[in-house]
């Protein structure tokens, strides 16, 4: 006897009609519908009758009525109500009856084929040789070569709760980013803010405790650069002479005011050459140096220049540039002056 069989939907394996599910995927198959019956088998059913015809029933109940009211005795104008009565009989017209519905038709097993095979775990159906699913009720055939495979998914998993480790290495990666950017901009943070407190501090002028000069003119020590008063210089006999000034503790140096010349007055300025460029030499309390380029103007008064250096003991200044030079005149330095935060 053949077996009829049909496709699965879901894999296109080749299944039995009577099989509910798929024996290679396990897809649900449907029940396999029969052959509707005819309406005269087991006695159709009348359903209830249509929106029309029970909406036209009330009136024909009705006319009813009237009639046999109208054919008893009533009074003399009985005649005039009955005619009326007829006329709404002939208008709505008679009753239509129900319609028959048929019955549904009810599912019929497939005819059953002898298998030959393994019996379903759960529900004992004997399946075919190399299903995997039952197909009864696609209960898994071979369970343990399923959790075989399970396994060796499960073993690649992610283990625990995902959300909680990547919002750790989140944080991790987010910590280990600011202490890179610590360690690369701190130098750079630091001299941002002795800016800004440079910038909203008032400039304190601070006096050195001892002022040496590589070489001096007579009668105009290194100490007349440093003592405050505008008439007074210290006078260096060529260029590359230099004067050093000491401090007594480290400080933050904001500034550094230099006069040039003889004199703060116009008419003994130019009396004596006048430096045009120094080197500015800072040492630190560490033992570190920067050097400092400054261009003087040649014309009387204060020349300041910015520096913003912190932990100085000691300014150098030496002479690379002068103005005015000529035999038998040396180069004024008149004045400086230091300012502290």
């Amino acid at each position: 006897m053949s077996v009829s069989t049909r496709t699965c939907p879901q894999c296109g394996a080749a299944v039995g009609a009577a099989d509910d599910f798929c024996g290679n995927c396990g897809n649900y198959l449907g029940w396999a519908a029969g052959p509707p019956r005819s309406a005269g088998t087991g006695g159709g059913a009348v359903g209830p009758p249509a929106a029309e015809d029970s909406a036209a029933a009330p009136p024909s109940s009705a006319t009813a009525a009237e009639v046999s009211a109208a054919s008893s005795d009533g009074p003399p104008d009985g005649t005039a109500a009955a005619r009326s009565v007829v006329e709404r009989f002939e208008q709505f017209g008679p009753v239509l009856p129900g319609r028959p519905e048929a019955r549904r038709p009810l599912p019929t097993a497939a005819e059953e084929a002898t298998v030959a095979g393994p019996p379903c775990p759960a529900c004992g159906t004997t399946n075919p040789p190399g299903r995997r699913f039952c197909r009864r009720c696609a209960t898994p055939l071979h369970p343990e070569q399923r959790g075989a495979h399970a396994g060796r998914r499960r073993g690649w998993r992610w283990r625990g709760d995902r959300s909680r480790w990547l919002r750790r290495l989140a944080a991790l990666l987010v910590a280990t980013a600011l202490v890179v950017a610590a360690i690369l901009f701190f130098p750079q943070a630091v001299i941002l803010w002795d800016d800004l407190r440079d910038r909203l501090a008032t400039p304190t002028p601070v006096v050195p405790v001892s002022t040496e000069a590589s070489a001096t003119v007579a009668g105009h020590p290194a100490t007349n650069a440093a003592d405050g008063l505008s008439n007074r210089y210290w006078g260096a006999p060529d260029v590359g002479a230099s004067v050093d000034f000491g401090f007594a503790e480290p400080f933050r140096l904001l500034s550094v005011v230099v006069h040039t010349g003889a004199s703060a007055e116009e008419e003994g300025f130019a009396a004596q050459a006048r430096p045009a460029a120094v080197d500015m030499v800072i040492t630190r309390d560490d033992g570190t140096t920067r050097t400092l380029a400054v261009t003087l103007a040649d014309e009387p008064g204060p020349q300041t220049t910015e520096t913003g250096v912190s932990g100085v003991v000691r300014i150098r200044l030496v002479v690379r540039e002068a103005r005015g030079t000529a035999p038998g005149r040396h180069i004024a330095l008149g004045e400086v002056e230091f300012f502290r935060r």
